[in-house]
């Protein structure tokens, strides 16, 4: 899959400060766009990669504003953790892991501890 990785992103920036992230991954069509992580750490993360190749490939299968459109309608919805497209991209990220022995696996396991994002927050009106 063709991509192109734009470090110091000024759109992963502003997705870094809303999600109160120190470092982000975000895709904009077949770039994937960085912030807080060296192109070097982010592509020896292979759960980190195959989690942002598939936001390529769903921008790819509904067009690029199509895929914005529906992204945010769907975030909107069921916010950030929940939308089904990041619960697409999260499941092929692990998947990778069935692969890795039991040492790698603990390595690289998820800290919860910074969800849910502020996102996913409703405020009470």
């Amino acid at each position: 899959m063709e991509y192109k990785i734009v470090e110091r992103s000024f759109f992963a920036r502003i997705a870094r400060m809303v999600l109160k992230s120190k470092n982000v991954a975000m895709v904009l069509g077949k770039s994937i766009h960085l912030s807080g992580v060296s192109r070097e750490t982010f592509l020896k993360d292979e759960g980190w990669l195959a989690h942002e190749l598939c936001h390529i490939r769903q921008f790819r299968e509904h067009g690029y504003l199509r895929f914005l459109w529906l992204y945010l309608q769907e975030s909107k919805r069921v916010g950030y953790y929940n939308n089904k497209y990041e619960v697409e991209a999260r499941l092929a990220g692990m998947k990778h892991r069935r692969h890795q022995n039991p040492a790698s696996k603990a390595a690289g396991a998820i800290d919860p501890s910074g969800l849910p994002f502020p996102i996913d927050s409703k405020k009470d009106s």
